[in-house]
């Protein structure tokens, strides 16, 4: 499975990052944090994020008003992976929570406990057995998973640069994962759902870009391209469509 593989690919990539982190200085392409016309607020609200989370309006909503469709063999396993990679991220956040102080970290935990609740629905709605029914912080049935989030949560201990640079590599992981998913899925309230948390995690990076920036640092993207990095980073915050339609 093409999500499967970029854990794997992740996992190696991650374990360098802590040498990446002070090599990419001074050698990457610059890039605005946030757009020139943001204000000061703005600023404010995107580095500690903030901003109010509607990356899910609408999203829900289709979980109930849309119909049970038939499930393909790439759905199940979409819905059982991402519920699963949404858990590791709110596990890392809520773990880095801890050791710094950071507002973001806090507050995209919150987030991302909305998104793998999203997942876990849809999971109950196509009568899935659902991998993380008695989850425990940082344990997972997925062992890619189990082993990435390890290495994440050691590299993101070693220093608050590091930390950020862990937040963006999730969320560039996440925005991979779930496009590449999306090419196999057809139901609607799939679709919906995904594409919300895709939004959500285009919103994530930007914040931890943002910080990452402010704290004297860069990102490359490592799963994404960099033509999609620039056009994340280089634009607003993005608010739910509060519908089930997507351009």
């Amino acid at each position: 499975m093409k999500a499967r593989k970029n854990v794997t690919i992740g996992m190696f990539l991650v374990m360098g990052l802590s040498f990446m982190v002070l090599s990419l200085n001074g050698c990457t392409k610059e890039t605005t944090a946030v757009p020139a016309s943001a204000d000061s607020r703005y600023k404010d609200a995107l580095l500690n994020y903030t901003i109010a989370d509607t990356t899910l309006t609408g999203g829900l909503s289709c979980i109930d008003s849309l119909p049970v469709e038939s499930l393909n063999e790439s759905e199940s396993e979409a819905l059982v992976f991402m519920r699963e990679e949404e858990l590791l991220a709110h596990d890392v956040y809520l773990t880095l929570s801890q050791l710094y102080t950071k507002p973001i970290f806090r507050n995209i935990t919150r987030s991302e406990q909305q998104h793998t609740d999203a997942i876990k629905t849809l999971i109950l709605k196509y009568s899935l057995v659902d991998p993380a029914a008695n989850h425990v912080t940082g344990a997972f049935s997925n062992q890619d998973l189990q082993t990435l989030y390890n290495s994440l949560v050691a590299l993101g201990s070693s220093s608050l640069l590091n930390a950020l640079t862990v937040g963006a590599t999730i969320e560039d992981l996440d925005i991979k994962d779930l496009k590449d998913h999306l090419l196999t899925i057809d139901n609607q309230d799939i679709t919906c759902v995904f594409n919300n948390l895709m939004r959500g995690s285009r919103n994530h990076l930007r914040a931890f870009y943002a910080n990452i920036k402010f704290t004297g640092g860069t990102y490359t993207p490592q799963f994404i391209t960099q033509g999609e990095f620039d056009a994340i980073v280089n634009s607003e915050h993005e608010t739910g469509l509060g519908n089930c339609h997507f351009n």
